[in-house]
């Protein structure tokens, strides 16, 4: 049986139609309204429970790491709604004290951003190849993306809310380039306790979702 150019192409498209959804993890479960509201909620509230559990553990936290998982699994329109929610609340009713306007409009627009940005990485993931969420994610081009991820929102973070802190009480250079260098040791924590929490957490997190929701 010989088949025609155009039973060939059609094979074709419904091959590369099926990898594609694959490697994108359509799940039917995500497809319905409300199932997306309770997942949703439930990051928001993980996160929230995350930030309180470790909030007296000077810079060390998964707050950050759960927020870009929500984008990540749900979308950026999804993520950026969860790290809304979840960094109003903590940061409105942080046991630590709230923090004033200017530092606490940054934050929640920074952790809003990186609930985006996981939904923004995920698409960016979904056009490689070598992106294979229901087999090995360990693998080294996507924990290096990852690493470098995670360094990047918490070295900005800490640099921004550094700043905005001490622009309440001076409005010179030299003071807020004290400030933060003061405190170096516990950014650094901070900076290489993320980027191993994207490196070996984040990975096995994200394949257990997936495989759950299929």
């Amino acid at each position: 049986m010989v088949l025609e150019k155009s039973d060939l192409e059609g094979e074709i498209e419904v091959s590369k139609s099926e990898v594609e959804k694959e490697r994108e993890n359509i799940s039917v479960w995500l497809e319905k309204p409300s199932f997306r509201m309770a997942i949703l909620s439930t990051f928001a509230a993980l996160a929230v429970v995350f930030g309180y559990m470790l909030a007296f553990i000077p810079n060390i936290e998964i707050f950050t790491l759960t927020i870009f998982l929500s984008g990540f699994i749900l979308g950026k329109k999804e993520g950026l709604i969860v790290g809304l929610l979840s960094s109003m609340i903590f940061t409105f009713f942080n046991p630590l004290g709230t923090s004033p306007l200017p530092l606490f409009l940054y934050q929640i627009a920074h952790y809003s951003l990186t609930g985006f940005l996981g939904g923004f990485l995920r698409n960016y993931f979904n056009k490689r190849d070598y992106f294979k969420p229901k087999d090995d994610l360990y693998y080294f081009p996507i924990l290096l993306i990852l690493g470098l991820t995670g360094g990047l929102i918490t070295f900005l973070y800490d640099i921004l809310s550094t700043f905005f802190g001490a622009m309440l009480f001076s409005q010179s250079f030299e003071y807020f380039l004290t400030i933060y260098l003061s405190g170096i040791i516990f950014t650094t924590i901070h900076l290489i306790g993320n980027v191993l929490g994207f490196i070996f957490i984040l990975p096995g997190l994200i394949q257990l979702l997936i495989k759950l929701l299929d």
